[in-house]
C-alpha cells in the first residue's frame, strides 16, 4: 500500500473511531449538560492545542515538512488553545466566557480547514513521514477536535433551533379542518 493510501486510510479510520466513541459516550453526556458546562468541557479539550507548536520543533518533524503547512498549523493551534484557555479562565464572567467560546471555535475550525487545504496543496498524504513524531496528530487528535467543534456549534445554536421549531403556524390548525 502506498504511503498516501495508508495516511488517508488512517485519517478516515480516525474519524470513524472517534465518531463511534463520541456518539456512544461523549455526545449523550454533552447534550444532557447545561450549555455552559458542555462548552466548558469542550474548551478543556481544546486548551491542549498549544501542543501544535511542536510542528515548529526541529527534530520532532522532518526538515522536509513544508514550512507553510507547519507554521500555519502550529500558530493556528496555539491561537485556538490560548482562546480556549481564556474561555476557561473567564468562566465566572459569562459574557466574556461565551465570547471566547465562539472565538476559539471559529479560529479552531478555520485552522483545521486551512490545515487540510495546506496538507493537500503540499501533497502531505504522499509524504506522511515528514510529520515525524507528530504523525499521530492528524490521525488521532484532529478528528476529535473537528468533531467537537461541530458539536460546540450545534450546542450554541440548539436554543435558537428549538425556538424556530416552536413558532406556531400562521393560520388555522390543520387538525380542525
Amino acid at each position: 500500500m502506498s504511503p498516501r493510501l495508508l495516511f488517508q486510510l488512517h485519517l478516515v479510520l480516525g474519524y470513524v473511531a472517534w465518531l463511534l466513541c463520541f456518539g456512544t459516550y461523549v455526545w449523550p453526556k454533552l447534550k444532557s449538560m447545561a450549555p455552559f458546562d458542555a462548552q466548558r468541557a469542550i474548551a478543556t479539550l481544546h486548551s491542549f492545542r498549544f501542543f501544535g507548536l511542536a510542528f515548529l520543533l526541529p527534530g520532532v518533524v522532518s526538515p522536509q515538512l513544508s514550512a507553510s503547512f507547519a507554521a500555519f498549523a502550529a500558530y493556528g493551534d496555539f491561537a485556538t488553545g490560548v482562546l480556549a484557555l481564556l474561555a476557561l479562565l473567564t468562566a465566572r464572567i459569562r459574557p466574556l466566557f461565551w465570547s471566547f467560546v465562539v472565538a476559539f471555535n471559529l479560529v479552531g475550525t478555520t485552522d483545521l480547514v486551512v490545515d487540510y487545504y495546506h496538507a493537500v496543496a503540499v501533497d502531505l498524504p504522499a509524504r506522511p513521514g515528514d510529520l515525524g513524531a507528530l504523525y499521530a496528530i492528524p490521525i488521532i487528535y484532529v478528528p476529535v477536535l473537528a468533531i467537537t467543534h461541530v458539536a460546540a456549534f450545534y450546542l450554541m445554536l440548539r436554543p435558537r433551533l428549538k425556538r424556530l421549531h416552536a413558532v406556531p403556524s400562521l393560520g388555522r390548525d390543520v387538525s380542525q379542518m
